[in-house]
């Protein structure tokens, strides 16, 4: 049963938080599906995130399958995106004012937590308009969602990082190759492209705490494995070892996430004063292939993953579902109602199976501590 009449109905998108592979594609698949299977042929984009649909926004882009036709190919978002978000109040009187019927809503967990306050204005008004959610985040960090858009190619991308550095390390004496990957709260690609590659003497995630300096330590691990092998290759996810940026405590971004430092350059700094000091130095190749992999194209099997959320989120929205993101567990998509998100996180646990596979496959102790 439909809750909105196709021929009146004006759907707007909008892509949030930082790039990811894949939504082009989730665009794309949500403009095919809404006016192919629904009939609905007015469609927009918002510029930029949540700001384009503040009291200061650009112009909304008009989507048809011709614009959407070619965009699965390219990196990146062709609306635009940014962090933060104008207030909710703002948000629903542009939606109301541009007789807008849908919001599909592409991002991370301060975009869905954008999606609950919205609707939250929304049914104070006690008006009709849904609000959906696809969840986007190569971190794989959302709760409810066992695989994330872009993960998979994000993961891949990172492997052939990890290679580079283990070709680098092979090829001088005493060398450390070190990989910074993102993962702010949780490992998942640190940990999984680790698991990839099989070159990964040491993977370091948020979820596992580790120390810096002193015996068992992570410049300790690094001295012993330059002895006995003379070559070592770390990852590193971007929110490990944030104890060590007391600096930073209580500084947030815009989206409202704890700013992180920089923990692959610390690491870095850091192994090369210690060698150094110790009149035994050692050469150090540092990769960040951060920027790379989030605006990578989405490999084939994200493809097809992203067409899945992007069709479920069209079928919810015109059944009148909202408040809600997509979902996916034990290999079928959810209605995700977006309030049961609130004080959670997904992350690896440092008991289950996936650590366990990271300790065996790297060889490192069970902990740094």
């Amino acid at each position: 049963k439909l809750a909105f009449e196709p021929e009146t109905t004006r759907i707007a998108l909008t892509t949030c938080g930082g790039l990811c592979p894949g939504i082009n594609t989730v665009v794309r698949s949500i403009v095919l599906q809404a006016w192919t299977r629904y009939g609905v042929k007015n469609i927009v984009g918002a510029r930029f995130g949540y700001h384009g649909l503040g009291k200061d926004r650009e112009n909304f882009v008009k989507l048809t399958p011709e614009v959407v036709s070619k965009i699965q190919t390219q990196g990146g978002t062709i609306l635009g995106t940014s962090r933060g978000t104008p207030p909710p109040s703002e948000i629903v009187d542009t939606l109301v004012e541009s007789k807008i019927n849908i919001l599909f809503a592409i991002g991370g967990d301060g975009t869905m937590r954008g999606v609950n306050a919205i609707s939250e204005e929304i049914s104070k008004r006690d008006l009709k308009i849904a609000v959906v959610g696809v969840p986007k985040t190569i971190d794989n960090d959302i709760p409810y969602v066992r695989r994330s858009f872009g993960f998979d190619t994000a993961s891949s991308i990172a492997s052939v990082a990890i290679n580079a550095a283990h070709t680098e390390a092979l090829a001088f004496d005493r060398c450390v190759g070190l990989v910074r990957l993102m993962g702010r709260h949780s490992g998942y690609i640190a940990a999984s492209a680790a698991l990839a590659s099989g070159h990964v003497n040491l993977c370091l995630v948020p979820e596992v705490p580790f120390k810096l300096e002193g015996k068992g330590g992570f410049l300790d691990f690094v001295e012993k494995r330059l002895s006995k092998h003379r070559r070592a290759v770390i990852v590193v996810a971007e929110g490990a070892g944030q104890h060590l940026f007391n600096h930073l405590e209580g500084m947030t971004d815009p989206s409202g996430n704890r700013k992180l430092g920089n923990i692959g350059e610390l690491l870095k700094e850091r192994m090369l004063d210690y060698f150094e000091q110790k009149n035994d130095p050692v050469a150090i190749k540092y990769i960040d292939p951060s920027y790379t992999i989030r605006s990578a194209t989405a490999n084939p099997s994200d493809q097809l993953f992203c067409s899945r959320f992007a069709q479920n989120a069209v079928h919810a929205a015109m059944s009148g579902k909202t408040a809600m993101m997509i979902g996916y567990w034990h290999g079928r998509m959810t209605h995700v109602p977006v309030r049961a998100l609130t004080g959670q996180s997904q992350r690896i646990n440092p008991q289950g199976d996936l650590w366990f596979n990271v300790l065996e496959t790297t060889g490192q102790p069970i902990n740094l501590c």
